[in-house]
């Protein structure tokens, strides 16, 4: 069956900005909301400030926020904006259970079910009961320009469970370091739209949903006159990266 006019293509990876922007503090403008979520329906990010973590789920976006409420987007004119955000329409291309006793072994998994997708982005979600899960959400900047490491010293994180919900997540090849998050970056929200963030650590009850979807083809829109994007350094800090996603 053909795509429907102006959808966009399944399994096509869709950014906006580069995470190297929001550890050089890249995050007063950004990209509204709404026009994110038109590129796709499976994605996450952040907000105007880095104020909480972003989880597109089914085509509807959450704010979670660093005081524990969460709350749907708003799409209005004047509405929610992201300094960073990726998205894709997702169509999984593998569906399995698995049980999964830490986070490390969300990498593992991926590799199992994915084995000629290494070098490449993966989208996965996984649905069901977890014993525990970590989450952290973000606080958001001080000041104009305060970096993502300051940012993410200040974090709140909450450890949930037994907890039913879904992980949204991307898996990005080592030599994207800086443009995206390289290796596993996932985020969570509960069956109760409540509660959830940036995933620190998690082991599942038993087994859960596990879908995956390989991305060959990927779109990056960069701010256009944006003065704090076209002045900072945007120099690769792998490690800071890797401290602040955890």
């Amino acid at each position: 069956m053909s795509e429907r006019k102006n959808e966009p293509p399944k399994n096509e990876l869709y950014q906006w900005s580069v995470v190297s922007a929001l550890v050089d503090g890249v995050a007063s403008n950004g990209l509204p909301m709404s026009e994110l979520l038109a590129h796709g329906d499976h994605g996450l990010g952040t907000f105007r400030g880095m104020q909480g973590e972003l989880i597109v789920l089914d085509g509807t976006g959450f704010q979670m926020r660093h005081d524990g409420t969460t709350r749907p987007v708003d799409l209005s004119v004047q509405g929610d904006v992201t300094p960073f955000g990726m998205v894709t329409r997702f169509a999984p291309t593998t569906t399995t259970t698995a049980h999964i006793s830490a986070k490390d072994g969300v990498d593992a998994l991926l590799d199992s079910l994915a084995p000629e997708a290494r070098n490449t982005h993966l989208a996965f979600r996984l649905d069901g009961a977890f014993r525990r899960i970590t989450c952290r959400t973000a606080e958001g900047q001080c000041f104009e320009g305060e970096g993502l490491t300051a940012v993410v010293g200040r974090q709140a994180s909450i450890t949930l469970g037994p907890a039913r919900g879904t992980v949204v997540g991307f898996r990005a090849p080592e030599f994207l370091q800086g443009v995206a998050v390289a290796g596993v970056h996932m985020h969570f929200i509960d069956d109760a739209r409540c509660a959830g963030g940036h995933v620190l650590a998690l082991e599942t009850e038993g087994e859960v949903r596990v879908q995956v979807a390989e991305i060959w083809r990927s779109v990056i829109d960069l701010p256009r006159g944006d003065r704090q994007f076209n002045e900072a350094p945007m120099k690769l800090d792998a490690e800071g990266i890797r401290r602040a996603e955890g």
